[in-house]
């Protein structure tokens, strides 16, 4: 019942009427995912980048660990890579959801090396302070607007890629976020139409210097923020229709299996929409662009002791209908 409940609501929120079905019960959610189906609305798109024989590739990963739909091979006119995919618009994404349909050029997982779900943005658009329970840790208000930073696209590696601990820096710290990426180009964008912008939700770690973020470079945070590998993406690109609510997701991380975040993305003080109105008034953004949302309380510089990574360290983040990504320090 839970799991025909959990794609009930995912076709409910694509119908845009996911609190009316609710109401409804199990036996309406049930009409919603027939409905759903002969709509031909695929409710479970993991869209990924990939490299196997054949070079990189797109594909759709038919469950979180699962084997990979080869989507360049069922049409060879898809571009290789997510950006370019997500700027051909629609009739890319339409393509995909018949691949899954299809059921055919399918790759065995262990044939396929997954990629980061995004790679070579135009931007990485990060929010600090952005979880109410976050700020209470650090005993500081609550932003009254959202604080934006930015990490390089060179930070950004594979879900299970290594992190490599930099020489410079004896303070590397773990941060799970709820990343979203940007379907479509717009500027000044009201928040009521902003998730139409919306590709789909990743995870992301964002690997953070605390000694160059908070006592180097003028206390500017970029450069502890875009050291090389620290942006882990992954492992799949999720579209925003197979989630049942992006901003009311378990989200947690492991280092060496010990869980040191453990919160709901509903702690989100400003959640995708307000976020993406606020920074198009200031930039235009384009398919591809990436956002980190912001990190729940447990990070290590404010453990008592301060708790820091070190080489050999293993980081888990995830989060809720999304996945797991998994980075060894070294």
């Amino acid at each position: 019942m839970t799991t025909l409940i959990g794609s009930a609501r995912r076709v409910c929120n694509h119908l845009r009427h996911s609190h009316h079905c609710l109401s409804k019960g199990v036996g309406y959610h049930r009409q919603c995912v027939h409905l759903c189906a002969s709509r031909g609305i695929v409710s479970n798109m993991r869209l990924v980048q990939f490299t196997c024989s054949d070079g990189m590739r797109l594909g759709i990963e038919q469950k979180e660990g699962g084997n990979v739909i080869d989507l360049n091979s069922f049409e060879p006119s898809l571009p290789h890579t997510m950006r370019q995919l997500l700027e051909k618009g629609d009739s890319s994404l339409a393509i995909a959801k018949k691949a899954v349909e299809s059921g055919r050029n399918i790759r065995n997982r262990c044939e396929v090396t997954l990629l980061p779900p995004i790679t070579s943005p135009d931007k990485v658009i990060c929010v600090g302070m952005n979880y109410v329970d976050h700020c209470l840790e650090q005993n500081v208000p609550i932003p009254k607007e959202p604080i934006i930073f930015s990490k390089f696209p060179s930070s950004i590696v594979g879900p299970y890629d290594d992190i490599i601990h930099p020489k410079e820096s004896n303070e590397v710290d773990w941060e799970v976020e709820l990343a979203f990426v940007i379907g479509k180009k717009g500027k000044d964008i009201k928040s009521d139409e902003a998730m139409e912008y919306v590709a789909g939700f990743t995870v992301a770690h964002d690997v953070s210097a605390r000694d160059w973020q908070m006592k180097r470079n003028g206390k500017q945070w970029l450069l502890g923020k875009t050291f090389d590998t620290f942006c882990p993406l992954g492992p799949a690109l999720v579209t925003k229709d197979s989630l049942s609510d992006p901003h009311s997701l378990g989200i947690r991380c492991r280092v060496n299996g010990e869980i040191v975040q453990n919160s709901n993305t509903d702690q989100m003080i400003f959640k995708t929409e307000a976020l993406i109105a606020w920074i198009s008034q200031f930039v235009t953004l384009y398919p591809g662009d990436v956002f980190l949302t912001g990190t729940p309380p447990g990070v290590g510089v404010f453990r008592k002791p301060p708790c820091f990574l070190k080489r050999g360290d293993v980081v888990e983040c995830e989060i809720d209908e999304i996945g797991t990504i998994r980075n060894k320090v070294v």
